[in-house]
């Protein structure tokens, strides 16, 4: 089975730039968790992004369950609708997942 979470942060950590948040800094700290929990720290500068499993604090912080986050990171789910439906919690600036959600792909029936 896929791990489109891990997927995800993978891809993005080899970018080094990304030109939708060229205007964005900030950290975020996404948190799986359940039985297999896992962690990524995503650093960004200015569009420059760093990705790693640092536990440092964040300035915005989501956590859900692997079900949850699979969905979101391949575009079955919206972050944002996912903490107001209760499935997913976020602390910190919600600004900032508003700005990161421009990287998360949309819906499958919009990519084709």
């Amino acid at each position: 089975m896929a791990d489109a979470t891990a997927d995800f942060f993978a891809e993005l950590g080899t970018r080094g730039h990304e030109p939708l948040l060229r205007r964005a800094t900030g950290t975020f700290r996404f948190e799986v968790t359940g039985e297999r929990p896992e962690r990524w720290f995503v650093d960004v500068k200015k569009g420059d992004v760093v990705v790693s499993h640092s536990r440092a604090k964040a300035d915005c912080t989501v956590r859900a369950d692997r079900q949850v986050f699979d969905a979101i990171m391949s575009g079955r789910a919206n972050a944002l609708a996912a903490t107001l439906r209760g499935t997913a919690a976020i602390d910190g600036d919600v600004s900032l997942l508003a700005t990161f959600q421009r990287l998360l792909p949309g819906p499958p029936a919009s990519r084709s």
